[in-house]
């Protein structure tokens, strides 16, 4: 049962890292005008990838330091994800 439950949590942080990463690669897409904010799809997505990152980003956002442009949580997150994934969970459910 313990391993379940490891198993449905490391899935849940690897959909995470995706939906993080997709939200990085589409917002560069953005800024160096290869895809535009006026499709309808592209806005549709970009508002849902937003939705689901931003009550993670926040909190972050509020402690790191202003960098202008530059975001930094998202990284902060992803470094998060993965130290939960390889040095938490591991010796949580005794997989160590």
């Amino acid at each position: 049962m313990a391993y379940a439950l490891y198993q449905i949590i490391v899935i849940l942080l690897d959909v995470l890292w995706w939906i993080i990463i997709i939200q990085a690669i589409m917002s560069w897409l953005i800024a160096f005008n290869v895809v535009n904010l006026s499709n309808d799809f592209v806005r549709t997505v970009m508002v849902a990838l937003d939705r689901m990152t931003a009550p993670i980003y926040n909190p972050i956002r509020r402690v790191l330091p202003d960098l202008g442009a530059l975001d930094l949580s998202p990284m902060v997150v992803l470094l998060g994800i993965l130290i939960i994934r390889q040095a938490i969970l591991p010796p949580l459910f005794g997989l160590v």
